[in-house]
This record gives structure tokens, sequence and C-alpha cells, in this order.
């Protein structure tokens, strides 16, 4: 039974910086033509994409908003998703949430193409 479980979230402030982590099991997602992703939905807004990467070629993807300031990386080994967020600002705050399957990685996925983690709550105070 495949199962995603995202961590590492919490308070800051303005400027600093979280390390998320989604530990995934029962599937190996380094394999080829897999996307993995990282997802945010704030208060009263739609989900949406933050960053993922397609594991067969380690090609990532960034949104406009965390380019330059966040990164995606996938430890093999260890089969978990990671994504650095540096420079954190308000309007970062939101629920992220880990997903993997297979998507077009730029979109958000849906739960009938891919497997979604439970979420972690990011606030980032003025």
């Amino acid at each position: 039974q495949v199962q995603l479980v995202e961590s590492g979230g919490g308070s800051v402030q303005a400027g600093g910086s979280l390390r998320l982590s989604c530990a995934a099991s029962g599937h190996t997602f380094s394999a080829s033509r897999h996307c993995m992703g990282w997802f945010r939905q704030p208060p009263g807004k739609e989900r949406e994409p933050v960053a993922c990467i397609w594991t067969g070629a380690n090609s990532t993807y960034y949104a406009a908003s965390v380019k330059g300031r966040f990164t995606i990386s996938l430890d093999n080994a260890k089969n978990t998703l990671y994504l650095q967020m540096n420079s954190l600002k308000p309007e970062d705050s939101a629920m992220y949430y880990c997903a993997a399957g297979f998507w077009p990685c730029a979109v958000v996925p849906t739960s009938t193409n891919a497997y979604w983690g439970q979420g972690t709550e990011v606030t980032v105070s003025s």
C-alpha cells in the first residue's frame, strides 16, 4: 500500500528557512516516468503547484513565486522527497502537500493519477 507522509512544517518568521520531507513507502518512485511534487493551499484559496521533479530524468519545475528560494530534491536511497525553503515570506503560509504518480508535473494532479500525503502546515509571520 502506497503511503506518503509529510513532515517538517512549522511556524517561522519571514526570512527564515524550513525543510519539508515526504517519506514514501509501498512503491519506489525513483524509477522513470514518475512525478513527485509539492503543492500548497493557502487559506481560502485553491491548491497550487510549488515544485515537482521528474524522477527518471531528475528534471524539475518551480512556480515563479518560489524560484530561487525553494529547492526540490529526491533521495533515491531513502525514497524521500524534500523541499528546502529559504527566504520565506508570509505569502508562503499554507498547507503543503506531497504527491506522487503520473501527471504533467506543473499542474495539480487528481486523486485518480497520483497519491497524496496528509499535508504539513507552514506558517510564516511578518
